[in-house]
């Protein structure tokens, strides 16, 4: 019997290299991409196979897909890890580097699926992880261009699955909270960088920065076995959270009117700024 296939991108760390091994361990033949190969080493030590992959690049998702399908019958799951983060005030920063959050977090996963779909419908069978966020559920100041992309993926995985259903192919939104990843130190100081020093927000920036942290409870290892939960599930629930507080977030953006969210985000940026 054939080994089931999954492709996992982002694997080079954090949540995406947690991925990969997990699956690998339950018996999967994984592909794994990402820019960073040196970064994947140890992946092919254990069998994973590694590839070169920036999402951002229509030839480079192309090329990934035809290597994956010369040397093998399937594709039965794809995880779209690769994600980017940038934050800061909407007034500060540039749109630039706006574009590169979508062109990861949204245009770069929703390539690679429009690549693997039909392969899937031949099938008809598959499963489509995508990696969002808490935030593709709420809004609060300074994740303004991140939230959004993550609200467009979550939109999108929402159009997918009513439009894949008949197909037999799952379309699953993860939604992590705060992840030990290294994510927020990288995101705070190209905040900093790019809030001018004379910025309004400049000192809403480096409170924010000051007070946060990867100091967070749930590990990529944590992510990693909820994917494959969900990917093991008979009827998978449209979305994921990995803990009570992050189930916690979404319900009070979901359930409280905007006024009353807004309070609640008031508040915290009073107690932030003390």
């Amino acid at each position: 019997m054939n080994k089931k296939v999954a492709i996992v991108t982002g694997a080079s760390s954090g949540i995406g290299k947690a991925t990969a091994i997990q699956l690998s361990k339950d018996g999967y033949t994984v592909f794994a991409g990402s820019r960073r190969v040196e970064q994947m080493k140890d992946l092919e030590k254990i069998g994973i196979k590694v590839l070169k992959l920036d999402v951002t690049d229509e030839k480079s998702n192309q090329d990934f897909v035809d290597f994956v399908r010369s040397a093998s019958s399937s594709i039965d799951v794809i995880v779209n890890s690769a994600g980017y983060g940038s934050l800061g005030a909407l007034e500060d920063v540039p749109l630039q580097e706006a574009r590169n959050q979508f062109d990861v977090n949204v245009f770069g996963a929703m390539n690679l699926t429009q690549l693997i779909v039909p392969i899937m419908r031949k099938q008809k069978s598959g499963k489509i992880i995508n990696i969002s966020s808490v935030g593709g559920q709420i809004y609060s100041p300074l994740g303004g261009w991140y939230y959004a992309s993550k609200h467009a993926l979550e939109t999108l995985s929402d159009t997918l699955r009513n439009e894949l259903k008949s197909f037999g192919i799952d379309v699953i939104i993860i939604e992590p909270g705060g992840t030990d990843t290294g994510w927020q130190e990288v995101a705070n100081k190209a905040m900093k960088k790019s809030t001018p020093d004379n910025s309004a927000y400049r000192k809403l920036v480096d409170k924010f920065a000051a007070m946060s942290s990867d100091n967070y409870a749930t590990t990529p290892d944590q992510i990693a076995k909820l994917i494959l939960k969900a990917m093991k599930d008979k009827k998978p629930k449209t979305r994921y959270q990995p803990s009570i507080q992050d189930t916690m977030i979404v319900l009070a953006a979901r359930k409280l009117s905007y006024k009353l969210f807004d309070r609640v985000i008031e508040g915290q940026m009073k107690r932030m700024m003390k």
